[in-house]
């Protein structure tokens, strides 16, 4: 299999047979070999019988269903695990991703040695409170994660086959595809210009929330990319510092009292004082600091369930 488009599907029917055809017109003329996964993320409409009617009449056409929405990273991630695909394709289902660009970005993929190839959606179809927010996201996503895209959160990208089974999505992390993969070691990340389509059925799935979400998951991710496999090297070392700090700030206030009662000087008693229940407050937040990075430690080193999704049918599989 050369390779395998995935579609995200949420409340989708009408530009599904589209898109199908649209993607097959496309890679049939570049004789590719190629399969297209569309995963049903609990749609509330026909979508589920439409996908059905299209892998009935198309053997390239493989359909999985969710019991209920669980969001697009589990879709991609469900997904990525069926892949057979040399080549994997991600694209949205709103036939605002064009599948013209997808044999380019395969060759970049195949050709330039590139292990992942997002898109960047330069002119935009979409109106100005979207846009100002996503220029925003993208420069700090771009500070934060040191990689050079435009557009993170682009549908329209392209996997070398042994990127998507490395990584795990999950979450709302699919916007962050390129800082996971470059975290696994996959470094060679590149970029191309992508025509945005206008936006024929439907309405868009995100909102507001979608900005204030991406900002909080790359501090997730940045976060658990660094210490999510050692959390006792960030809080044992806060710990560490807070509870050292604590003694010895109280060493020296019970120093200072010895030394002036040997010297007869009057002094206040030390717990009068407020520097010695700050130093007390430092040593018991140093030991909980500790103690999380010790227990962070016990439950990374267990197996996690997050991906656990309840698929109800599968179609060509």
């Amino acid at each position: 299999m050369d390779i395998s488009i995935v579609v995200p599907v949420y409340n989708e029917e009408e530009s599904l047979p589209e898109l199908r055809e649209w993607i097959d017109k496309v890679l049939s003329r570049h004789s590719y070999r190629y399969e297209v996964i569309m995963v049903d993320d609990g749609s509330s409409d026909s979508s589920w019988k439409v996908i059905g009617e299209l892998a009935s009449g198309h053997k390239e056409v493989r359909g999985i269903r969710f019991q209920r929405n669980y969001g697009k990273a589990a879709a991609l991630h469900t997904a990525f695990q069926a892949a057979s695909g040399e080549v994997v394709i991600t694209m949205d289902a709103d036939l605002q991703d064009s599948p013209e660009e997808v044999p380019e970005m395969t060759r970049m993929i195949m050709e330039e040695g590139y292990d992942l190839v997002s898109g960047w959606k330069k002119k935009r179809h979409d109106p100005l409170s979207k846009r100002i927010p996503s220029k925003f996201y993208n420069w700090f996503a771009r500070k934060v994660s040191g990689i050079g895209l435009h557009d993170f959160n682009c549908g329209l990208k392209a996997y070398r086959k042994a990127v998507v089974k490395s990584i795990e999505v999950y979450g709302d992390m699919h916007r962050y595809m390129p800082f996971l993969a470059k975290k696994a070691g996959f470094s060679r990340i590149g970029e191309k210009v992508v025509q945005h389509q206008k936006r024929k059925y439907g309405v868009t799935k995100y909102g507001i929330k979608r900005f204030i979400i991406g900002y909080l998951d790359m501090i997730s991710i940045s976060f658990m990319s660094r210490f999510g496999k050692r959390p006792m090297h960030l809080f044992g070392t806060f710990g560490t510092l807070m509870f050292l700090v604590g003694f010895f700030s109280a060493a020296w206030l019970g120093g200072q009292k010895m030394v002036y009662s040997v010297k007869g000087i009057a002094m206040h008693r030390v717990t009068e004082s407020p520097y010695f229940y700050l130093a007390l407050a430092a040593m018991i937040i140093g030991t909980q600091l500790f103690l999380a990075g010790f227990l962070g430690e016990l439950i990374s080193r267990s197996s996690s369930d997050r991906n656990s999704y309840l698929v109800e049918e599968k179609i060509n599989f």
